[in-house]
């Protein structure tokens, strides 16, 4: 199954972890593609596969300045997303606890709200953790594309 990992980055982090997440994955025979969120409007979930969003957090729990003008086209033109599958890569600091992780979580409710499913679960990241997002994300998507790959429930289960 195709992915695309849209990238929502205010230091280039979110961006360095995408591209180690999408050299893993490719290196598992997966066609991976990296998209930053500059631009993007919801036409780009019209594409095959899944979607990874992978974002930092920024300000008072906002979603990065490149991620914003496509945050806001999805809040404002609510397209139905209900064929939609995709995963969370959420970057925060702990010591915001109010706004930790805020970024992915936005996101994250946005899209159920507009009828995507969410695959395993959100990947949080503390940049305080003493562990290297990249090497996290990239154990973590590792997991995330074995539940891609395994039969969809169906509504009854």
């Amino acid at each position: 199954m195709k992915v695309t990992i849209l990238v929502g980055t205010m230091t280039g982090t979110a961006e360095m972890v995408a591209q180690e997440v999408q050299d893993s994955l490719a290196a598992d025979g997966r066609e991976v593609e990296t998209v930053l969120m500059d631009g993007l409007d919801g036409g780009v979930f019209d594409r095959d596969g899944a979607f990874l969003i992978c974002t930092s957090t920024y300000g008072q729990g906002d979603v990065p300045d490149n991620a914003q003008a496509f945050y806001s086209a999805l809040e404002g033109g609510r397209p139905d997303l209900s064929g939609v599958r995709y995963g969370i890569i959420a970057l925060g600091d702990r010591t915001y606890t109010a706004t930790y992780c805020h970024g992915g979580r936005r996101f994250d409710e946005l899209l159920r709200s507009l009828g995507a499913s969410r695959v395993g679960d959100m990947m949080e990241h503390d940049a305080g953790s003493g562990t290297m997002p990249e090497d996290v994300a990239v154990e973590w998507s590792g997991g995330w594309a074995e539940l891609l790959d395994a039969p969809q429930r169906s509504a009854a289960a």
